[in-house]
């Protein structure tokens, strides 16, 4: 049995400056791919489904950028036209497996995944199984779902269940090539602008429960929730609930409508509360359980933010704390100039709010280099064993706080960037990063109590304050006359002869 293995993963911030090109995006083909086995990803979770079953797996191409702006269009026609050789040099096969985001858009093609599936769907054919795994903040399209077989959302924020994800998949296709069965999907559509809210605790938590419950079901093959991502301006940004039988399309919408209306009446709670650097200081300080983990969820670089902001820094600095830490700020050039200047410097710096006005003013500041650090790290808890590379990296001392700066963009997801420049975060008070809800994985067992700090960013919980020109209709909670229920289903495609 032969399955194909590919995908371009890109969650796209239609706010941000640039456009995203071929040069921003981790590209991984044949051999190469097959390193991912033993990490816990996506394609880690194929590559490990198909060792154990004695499948072949085709490794052909897999991309991955940082989340960030609009994708040029030659640079996704690129990727795009590479996968379908690929798939077309191989035939015949016995399926496609995908690693998709669900949120990416290309320069003129505002459903990136939509338009790749359909191309592979015309190129295989309606019997070719097609599974893939998404990012739970996809926004989901007709095309995308009509194509496919198989959608498989990660259930967990922080996303730490991908690689199980990407089992269920492979084992989907290889039911399907044995067993002749025919999923159907159907789709609900809920017209809300979800905040990140983790699955870990509260109202995701409980909702999540839900899902996990109806996937119990007697012909139920999968439940995927996804919460969408508000920071693009797309016609299908939402939030959708995608449920997958064995045949029975009455069954998938009435679990799937069921599901939707059971979120829809809770909305009010996922509305989440905004602090300013001030206020989440302030709450981190009165707080009795150390250390205080702040999350700067508004320079996320995850979902697409330059991860320059000095909004929260500059507080901290400002208050003058004793054992506190900021893990971490992305500047390139600081982290040179520290990096020249060598371990024991004093220098004097411009530090972020390079990117725009938006996200704060460059801090001028005297810095004592503390120690130095080449980037290279490992990811130990979400997407654990995969490389994590943020270029030269300072630890530096400023107003008696300990201040990481990196070199690229990435949010910080665990301990690694703390310990690789010698900071023992338990020996802390307060634990300052920037993410949303990713350093929850590697933090959850560490944080005496986390607060969230909401300062202006590009992945501000405000989404009130970005303009929406494509979308369809009215979406909570920006709009109030937003109404429920609104809904499609969708069933395997079979092209015209």
């Amino acid at each position: 049995m032969r399955i194909v293995i590919a995908g371009i993963n890109h969650e796209t911030n239609t706010y941000c400056l640039e456009q995203t090109v071929a040069s921003d995006f981790h590209q991984s083909r044949g051999e190469r791919i097959l390193r991912s086995l033993g990490t816990e990803t996506s394609i880690g979770g194929a590559l490990e489904t198909c060792a154990e079953l004695g499948i072949e797996a085709l490794p052909l191409l897999v991309t991955q950028a940082q989340p960030s702006g609009i994708i040029e269009r030659a640079t996704y026609d690129g990727f795009k036209d590479e996968i379908l050789s690929g798939i077309k040099n191989q035939l015949p096969i016995d399926g496609v497996f995908l690693d998709l985001h669900g949120a990416g858009v290309a320069d003129g093609i505002q459903d990136l995944e939509g338009d790749l599936v359909l191309a592979i769907r015309n190129l295989v054919g309606p019997d070719t199984p097609i599974a893939a795994t998404f990012d739970l903040h996809g926004n989901i399209s007709a095309e995308m779902c009509e194509n496919l077989d198989g959608t498989f959302a990660c259930h967990q924020y922080p996303h730490i269940d991908l690689h199980l994800r990407a089992r269920e998949a492979i084992e989907l296709i290889i039911q399907m090539t044995s067993d002749g069965i025919r999923p159907v999907s159907h789709v609900e559509r809920l017209p809300m602008l979800m905040p990140t809210t983790t699955t870990f605790t509260g109202i995701g938590e409980a909702r999540l429960a839900l899902m996990l419950a109806a996937e119990e079901e007697a012909g139920v093959i999968d439940v995927s929730w996804f919460h969408g991502f508000p920071y693009a301006d797309t016609e299908h940004v939402g939030v959708y609930i995608v449920v997958t039988t064995t045949g029975d399309r009455a069954q998938a919408a009435r679990v799937a409508r069921g599901l939707a209306a059971d979120l829809w009446a809770v909305r009010e709670g996922l509305r989440a509360q905004s602090l300013s650097a001030e206020e989440a200081l302030a709450a981190a300080q009165s707080s009795e359980a150390r250390p205080v983990v702040i999350n700067e969820t508004s320079d996320n670089c995850g979902a697409g933010a330059p991860g320059d902001g000095t909004h929260l820094l500059k507080v901290m600095l400002d208050a003058h704390l004793e054992r506190a830490c900021f893990s971490f700020i992305v500047d390139p050039a600081v982290a040179e100039q520290a990096s020249e200047a060598g371990v024991g410097a004093t220098i004097q710096i411009e530090l972020g709010g390079k990117y725009d006005d938006f996200h704060g003013q460059p801090l001028k500041l005297s810095a004592y280099v503390k120690s130095l650090h080449d980037g290279k790290l490992r990811m130990r808890a979400m997407f654990k064993g995969m490389p994590l590379h943020i270029g030269k990296m300072a630890r530096l001392v400023v107003n008696g706080v300990d201040v990481i700066v990196a070199s690229r963009r990435s949010q910080t997801f665990d301990i690694a960037p703390f310990q690789a420049l010698g900071i023992e975060v338990s020996e802390y008070d307060i634990v300052a990063l920037k993410s949303s809800n990713h350093f929850r994985a590697g933090f959850a067992g560490i944080a005496g109590s986390i607060v969230t700090a909401d300062t202006p960013g590009l992945s501000t919980h405000k989404i009130e304050i970005f303009p929406r020109q494509s979308a369809t209709g009215p979406l909570w909670p920006t709009d109030p006359t937003a109404r429920y229920p609104e809904s499609v289903s969708y069933t395997h495609l079979t092209l015209p002869t």
